[in-house]
């Protein structure tokens, strides 16, 4: 997804910049290596990171770092953001997730959830559950959302958090049972869906983003030309719509209201992260 964003971004700055401009994918380590890469480039404005809320989660789940999410990156804009399905087999005799809770309860230590990989955001939201709901449900984690999707399809495992841009191509498929999603509001998609805050769990409110950062160092003029402009583009009916497309929330966030973003969430997923014992090894 990141990857994505970046070209339709990428393609609008090249053609209005007249500048030709490279997406350079570095996967690996949890984007660890491509968002060192930023951290230490020329804070000339000449190479931008899109990052993702794993960015900031990661400091609360003991990963070593060899850069400081919260110092050493300076925010530009928050482009898209995303929210969290918890979905269940159909077969399991839970239509809410009340009775999702109370049959877990009844089987204790026999069902499972499944996140789109170890300490991303669909993990930290499950063992929320464990904590809040007083549930042991196992965690199975995959290597991305779409193996997840195909095991749900599937009906090979129970559970799971599932982003909704990964879930948007199945929600006809009557394969999985959709009980709540994350975030603020109800999804305008989806508003029959309860949010898990409306149902009375905590601290599920933030949303998983895709923003664009460059180097803390990078002069304010260039912050802001480039902010400016990344919002622009966002907002162009023809990239709104396909960012919408990829099941994602259009936001088109400034440097300053990014900033603050950061500000709330991280704190608030360094809590449920320690709240919820969750480490990264």
């Amino acid at each position: 997804m990141p990857h994505q964003l970046a070209r339709l971004i990428g393609e609008k700055l090249q053609a209005g910049w007249g500048q030709p401009v490279l997406i350079d994918n570095r996967p690996g380590a949890g984007g660890v290596i491509g968002n060192d890469a930023v951290a230490k480039a020329a804070p000339d404005g000449h190479t931008v990171l899109i990052g993702i809320t794993a960015l900031i989660q990661a400091p609360a789940l003991g990963t070593k770092l060899p850069y400081d999410p919260f110092k050493d990156f300076a925010p530009v804009a928050q482009i898209a953001s995303s929210a969290d399905l918890f979905v269940v087999n159909p077969s399991l005799p839970a239509a809410s997730l009340k009775e999702f809770v109370d049959h877990a309860r009844a089987h204790p230590r026999t069902l499972s959830f499944g996140s789109y990989g170890n300490g991303t955001s669909s993990h930290v939201h499950g063992e929320m559950l464990n904590l809040q709901a007083g549930l042991d449900l196992a965690h199975v984690s995959y290597k991305g959302a779409a193996p997840l999707a195909n095991d749900m399809l599937g009906g090979q495992i129970p559970s799971a958090f599932i982003d909704f841009g990964s879930a948007r191509a199945h929600l006809a498929s009557g394969k999985f049972r959709i009980l709540a999603i994350t975030g603020a509001k109800r999804s305008k998609s989806l508003p029959n869906v309860p949010t898990f805050t409306e149902l009375g769990y905590k601290a599920y409110e933030p949303y998983g983003w895709f923003g664009v950062f460059v180097p803390a160092a990078t002069p304010k003029e260039i912050v802001a030309r480039l902010s400016a402009e990344v919002v622009r583009i966002v907002k162009l009916p023809e990239v709104s719509a396909r960012i919408e497309e990829l099941g994602l929330r259009v936001d088109g966030l400034g440097s300053a209201e990014f900033g603050e973003v950061l500000k709330v969430d991280g704190p608030l997923w360094a809590k449920v992260i320690k709240d919820a014992q969750i480490k990264v090894e």
